[in-house]
């Protein structure tokens, strides 16, 4: 068993590599200029992890979102009134301080060398190991952004989105259909508002005898009922996978067939034929070419990390994440 650990291993190495180039960074980038920034970034994550596990899923979201505006630049990290941060869709994003801390570090070890945005980039990918995934390499050489504002995050993809829509928005980033199916998955763990939800589940239609969305499966609706009563407290938090929320696995996709996806825009992937296909490839299906959860989330976290990156002169390195020099 751990030989066949280590060969998939390798696999998502060598997966990763093909593509690590495409926008100017490489994997190594630090070895000689910083060679312990990757180990101080990792530790760093363990360290918080031990004590808010709740971390892994906020770096891995932070990222997404770092990504998704301005390309993979740090903007996200900045503090001040209209950036990105105070966004509605960043208002719970969690795991700053993890970046501080980690860039506190480096900056000690290795001053004015290493980018918030390769910190955060690189945390991603800690995040998920610690949660028992599979790790990959991390390209690096990315500089951090000037520009952080809160109205250029509309474009983030959204909870009630279409799929046509969400598929839309990947694309205007150069990622596919099994790009976003494969990102999505990330919702193996960590959790999400009632706030967010809480509308699926009282007079969302007049179709159901419940009044529930008809695409949740009708044993799941009492118990998130009984998680988000409809008057109840809209910020208690909610697993996004009911199987294992603290693992990184497949069983997110588990749940999208059996009507149990929390979010909408999540359950949809699984009533569209283009997504659902891609989703039965995670899960195994008979009669199709299966895919590697793991293997492939590596594969696209690469090509979602080097959107729109900054590199060479363009950018800045910062002092500290929260600040523009």
């Amino acid at each position: 068993m751990e030989g066949a650990f280590a060969v998939l291993v390798l696999f998502v190495a060598m997966a990763v590599t093909s593509v690590h180039c495409q926008a100017g960074t490489r994997v190594g980038f630090y070895s000689r200029s910083c060679p312990r920034a990757e180990s101080i970034v990792r530790s760093t994550v363990q360290a918080h992890f031990r004590s808010d596990p709740t971390i892994a899923p906020g770096l891995l979201r932070m990222h997404f979102h770092d990504c998704f505006v301005h390309g993979c630049d740090a903007s996200i990290l900045t503090n001040g009134p209209n950036t990105e941060k105070t966004a509605p869709p960043n208002r719970l994003l969690r795991g700053y301080d993890v970046i501080d801390d980690a860039k506190s570090q480096i900056e000690a070890a290795c001053p004015g060398i290493v980018s918030c945005a390769d910190i955060l980039a690189l945390a991603a990918r800690d995040s998920v190991v610690v949660t028992r995934g599979i790790s990959w390499q991390v390209p690096t050489g990315r500089r951090d952004g000037r520009i952080s504002l809160a109205s250029d995050t509309a474009n983030l993809p959204g909870f009630t989105e279409s799929v046509e829509a969400q598929k839309q928005k990947f694309l205007d980033k150069g990622l596919n259909t099994q790009d976003l199916v494969t990102l999505v998955g990330a919702h193996t763990i960590g959790t999400t508002a009632c706030q967010i939800f809480r509308y699926r589940l009282y007079n969302f239609t007049t179709t159901t005898a419940t009044g529930a969305d008809p695409t949740i499966d009708a044993t799941f609706i009492p118990q998130l009922r009984a998680l988000c009563p409809e008057n109840g407290d809209g910020a208690r938090r909610v697993a996004l996978d009911t199987g294992s929320p603290n693992r990184f696995d497949t069983s997110f996709f588990s749940n999208l067939r059996n009507g149990r996806g929390v979010l909408e825009s999540d359950q949809k992937l699984w009533s569209d034929a283009s997504t659902k296909a891609v989703v039965q490839r995670f899960l195994g299906v008979r009669g199709l070419l299966g895919l590697t959860f793991n293997v492939e989330f590596g594969r696209s976290m690469v090509k979602m990390s080097n959107i729109g990156v900054k590199t060479g002169t363009d950018g800045e390195i910062r002092k500290i994440c929260s600040a523009i020099n």
